[in-house]
């Protein structure tokens, strides 16, 4: 049986521990290379200004829709036309409303209801023009506006109680 001293044994360990933290501090965290691994990378030039892009005609659309705004506001939004709008908005039974709709961008869209007889299917061009239609709730409704193939920009829409 071999014995040592205590303090080469001290010794041993702080080696053994300083060689530890060196190897634990610089495997991973402080690698430049293997940082990004898991992280999303820096958006491109052109993400950022389809971003901004967005944001313009989203504007531009809502502004647009204030316009024309009449009566007391139900319920309203912004989407890129290619996502489309799909909502079950909360009417009262048997009060008329106004839906107003305008796209910013290229393209038409599709605007329809369910049941049918709630409105008109209508067109959405995106012209920059504002397309209304009159709502009248008898039971719960759905509306659904769909970009046609190959339409982009951004479609904004509002209900108003009349």
């Amino acid at each position: 049986m071999t014995y040592s001293s205590p303090r080469a044994w001290l010794t041993g360990c702080a080696v053994a521990a300083s060689s530890f933290l060196l190897a634990s501090c610089t495997s991973g965290s402080g690698d430049d290379t293997n940082s990004n691994s898991s992280s999303s990378p820096a958006p491109s030039v052109s993400q950022t200004a389809t971003g901004s892009s967005e944001k313009k005609l989203t504007e531009q659309a809502q502004a647009a829709l204030a316009a024309v705004h009449s009566g007391t506001m139900v319920e309203a939004g912004a989407e890129r036309v290619t996502d489309g709008i799909h909502t079950e908005p909360n009417l009262s039974e048997g009060k008329t409303y106004r839906l107003n709709l305008v796209c910013f961008g290229s393209g038409n869209a599709q605007l329809a209801f369910t049941p049918g007889s709630a409105g008109a299917k209508t067109t959405v061009p995106c012209d920059q023009s504002v397309v209304q239609q009159r709502i009248t709730a008898h039971k719960p409704i759905r509306i659904d506006v769909d970009g046609t193939k190959g339409s982009t920009g951004m479609i904004a829409w509002q209900i108003d109680a009349i």
